[in-house]
Parts: structure tokens; C-alpha cells; sequence
């Protein structure tokens, strides 16, 4: 593993880390990477399991996975099928045996790249820099439209001034509260907001138990959206932070 050189480092980069989740097996390659990607500008925390590196992704929020395929127990496969399940978080594959059949499995159940392990540390990370771009780049094209009248993400459409809200053409029959919700979920689409965010989102609500029920007011909301928390097409919990609108260009009803 060569040492970091000033063309592999992005001076933006290492001003704002970007975090990605690394599941491998092999302690030593995980500190060793750890190290080299560290001053390119990547925080890095490390799963040694499949199970804790599900268990890592599902408390926190990582802008990418770098996923060993090769590890006992639940191996990269069934890890990535549960990943897909719930997130669409970019995931690099790594493999040790540069298999066609295993790469073109992990391809077709959502992998956006495959690296064999006798890789360069470079080409990982142009990789992983190249997948983070593409991911950005689709993000912002899905990414709720928004004017001075419509908020709109698909098929659901808000429109603030005269506080109304309208999925797939049907009109939802949402409270004050509910609305300002949706609102501050729909323009944050993408990020995590606290409880405490949301609450800031409707400060100027007055409701002296709102501190206490914003998951209340949230499963009322998903029940409107016609949203399934076990599967959430619109709006997502994330275990101890709090909730996230998902990006969608094309919803459908």
C-alpha cells in the first residue's frame, strides 16, 4: 500500500471527511486502508462481520460501503442484499478471487463497482471517488424541484403558500403540523433530521406536547403517505438519529 501523494489528495476533501463504512474480515488490510484513506479526506469506520457492519450501517449515516465479499458467516452477498433492502447507499465490492460469477451477482443486486483484492490502493480510491460522484450526481437529478410556489418530489407535490398537498393527484388531508413536517423532510430529501431539527422546523407552532410526539405526528403522516415503516418509500427512521424523506424522481402511486 503506497503512501497518500498530492495527486491523490483533495484539499476540499480533507476540509469535510467524508464518512464510509469499511466490512472486512482481515484486520490488518482494514487498518492498513483505514490509514492510507484517511488524509484523502475519508473518516473511516471498520466491521469485521457482516452482522456488525449491518449493525454499524443501520446507527449512522455513511455516504459509502466498501464491502469484502469473502467473510464467514454472513458473507458480502447476503450483506448487500440487506443493504438494498433499506438504503441505497453507494457499496464498492471487494473480492480475493475475481470471479465473474460473484461479480455478476454482487452487480446485479446493487453493487456499483467490483475491485479485486490485488488492487492498487489508487485505483480503489479513483473507484471509490467515482462512485461517490455518480451517486451525487444521480441524487441531485432526483432531488425535490423548488419554487417559489411547489415543493415536489414525484409525484407528491406541497405548495407552502396556500398550504396544500397533493400525491399522484389526490388531495391529502394533512394538519398544520403535519404539513410543516412534511415540508421540513421534503426540503432536507436525502438528510437525516433530528427530532430536535424538526422541532426547530415548526417552532412557531404552539403546541405544548409537539416536544413529545413527533413520532406520533410522524406515523400519522406516513399513514396519509400510504407509507409501510417496514418499508418506507417516502420517509425513512433512522434507528436513534431520527427521520430522512428519500430521495425519489418518480414516485408512484
Amino acid at each position: 500500500m503506497h503512501r497518500p501523494s498530492k495527486t491523490d489528495i483533495i484539499p476540499d476533501a480533507v476540509q469535510t471527511p467524508t464518512r464510509i463504512l469499511l466490512v472486512d474480515d482481515d484486520r490488518r488490510f482494514c487498518r492498513l486502508l483505514q490509514e492510507y484513506l484517511h488524509p484523502m479526506g475519508f473518516e473511516v469506520d471498520l466491521a469485521h462481520s457482516g452482522g456488525d457492519g449491518l449493525g454499524l450501517l443501520a446507527q449512522g449515516a455513511y455516504q459509502a460501503v466498501i464491502l469484502d465479499v469473502m467473510m464467514p458467516g454472513m458473507d458480502g452477498i447476503a450483506v448487500l442484499g440487506c443493504i438494498r433492502r433499506t438504503t441505497d447507499v453507494p457499496v464498492l465490492m471487494l473480492t480475493a478471487l475475481g470471479d465473474e460469477t460473484d461479480r455478476i451477482v454482487g452487480l446485479e443486486m446493487g453493487a456499483d463497482d467490483y475491485v479485486p483484492k490485488t488492487f492498487s490502493t489508487r485505483e480503489l480510491l479513483a473507484r471509490l471517488r467515482a462512485v461517490l460522484r455518480r451517486h451525487k450526481a444521480a441524487a441531485c437529478r432526483c432531488a425535490p424541484k423548488v419554487d417559489a410556489q411547489t415543493l415536489c418530489a414525484g409525484a407528491l407535490c406541497l405548495k407552502p403558500a396556500s398550504r396544500t398537498a397533493r400525491l399522484g393527484g389526490v388531495d391529502l388531508k394533512l394538519t398544520a403540523l403535519e404539513f410543516d413536517l412534511l415540508v421540513a423532510l421534503v426540503k432536507s430529501a436525502g438528510r437525516v433530521l433530528s427530532r430536535d431539527q424538526l422541532l426547530n422546523a415548526v417552532a412557531g407552532r404552539n403546541c405544548e406536547v409537539f416536544d413529545r410526539s413527533v413520532d406520533v405526528h410522524i406515523s400519522s403522516l406516513r399513514k396519509k403517505l400510504g407509507d409501510d415503516p417496514r418499508a418506507p418509500v417516502f420517509i425513512k427512521t433512522v434507528r436513534s438519529v431520527g427521520y430522512m424523506f428519500q430521495h425519489s424522481g418518480d414516485l408512484e402511486r
